[in-house]
């Protein structure tokens, strides 16, 4: 079995510390903060308020969205509710992978500016895990995941600024369900034990310098440049990624719609595979691939990643200057 593995230091940047699960609900009205506990740490749950103690429990299907935000007093992790103009942020003691306590400070959400949801000590992606995309860059399929690493330095957030590099002529997206890691992390793990270690999903751009991976042949240099990894808007943790339609448009136009049913290796099978090379830690990330459509985009366009059950996540292409 693997052994608790505390979140890394990452993760935590920021935040305010938590060594006791505690909660402040401001429609209390007493002002005291309760224990809580949480039996299942993969999903955030909803609050319920018995009259002598305050507890976090899971209602399965119910929508549950965990953002990192900037906000007046900084940064933090937060359960955003709501939908539309009336949505708030609701600010979360520390991280949100164990026990979990709001502080009872909330937001409009209009009010906040959403960061990338989570930061990995690493993000682990899977190439050619769609036959289409395989075929059009003239790839065949792999008869095991083909596994690559993006530096945690190239994640940004939404609304960040992809900043194109000077010495490729060729930058291009790749729409993606992201994974993210949840507790107690992965490490040898078989498919059951890895659909557990899933905390939930986001949406990402693998962003490509397509010349230079053809270049080098191997990919670290075309998909690890700063900014190269947007994920966002927020965590979903309650997504079945079974058949979710994966969307990408650059100012507007449709340029990759593809769907999960189509991935080769399902999200459980990629993390059991993963974890059996490298302990995945709670809050790395791994990206599931990309369906056919990718293409390349310029500095002043807006390339926006939509998975469907989640949400859209838009960055604007800045030109080296």
């Amino acid at each position: 079995m693997l052994p608790a593995i505390s979140p890394p230091a990452a993760i935590l940047r920021g935040q305010r510390g938590v060594s006791h699960a505690s909660l402040h609900h401001p429609k209390l009205g007493d002002g005291k903060r309760r224990s809580i506990c949480c039996s299942q740490p993969q999903t955030l749950p909803t609050i319920l308020v018995p009259r002598h103690q305050v507890k976090l429990t899971l209602r399965e299907g119910r929508r549950v969205r965990i953002a990192r935000i900037a906000h007046p007093n900084g940064m933090s992790f937060a359960l955003l509710e709501g939908e539309g103009p009336g949505a708030t942020a609701a600010e979360i003691d520390g991280h949100p992978f164990a026990q979990v306590a709001l502080t009872g400070q909330r937001w409009a959400l209009e009010d906040v500016r959403l960061l990338a949801p989570i930061l990995p000590s690493k993000v682990v992606c899977v190439g050619r895990n769609y036959a289409e995309h395989a075929a059009e860059l003239g790839n065949e399929v792999p008869k095991e995941p083909l596994l690559f690493l993006k530096p945690s330095t190239s994640v940004i957030g939404p609304g960040e600024a992809i900043r194109l590099p000077a010495i490729s002529d060729q930058v291009e997206h790749e729409a993606e369900l992201a994974i993210v890691i949840g507790l107690p992390g992965a490490r040898n793990a078989d498919k059951v034990a890895a659909a557990t270690a899933i905390y939930g999903y986001t949406c990402a751009n693998d962003v490509t310098a397509r010349d230079l991976q053809q270049q080098d042949v191997q990919f670290t240099r075309a998909k690890g440049f700063d900014s190269f990894c947007p994920l966002g808007p927020w965590i979903e943790t309650d997504l079945d990624p079974v058949d979710a339609e994966v969307r990408c448009e650059v100012n507007g136009e449709v340029r990759q719609l593809g769907s999960t049913k189509d991935m080769i290796f399902d999200p459980a099978t990629l993390v059991s595979y993963i974890s059996q090379v490298m302990t995945l830690m709670p809050g790395d990330v791994v990206l599931t691939g990309t369906p056919a459509g990718v293409g390349s985009f310029q500095g002043g366009e807006t390339v926006s990643v939509s998975v469907a059950g989640i949400g859209t996540l838009s960055n604007k292409a800045v030109s080296s200057e």
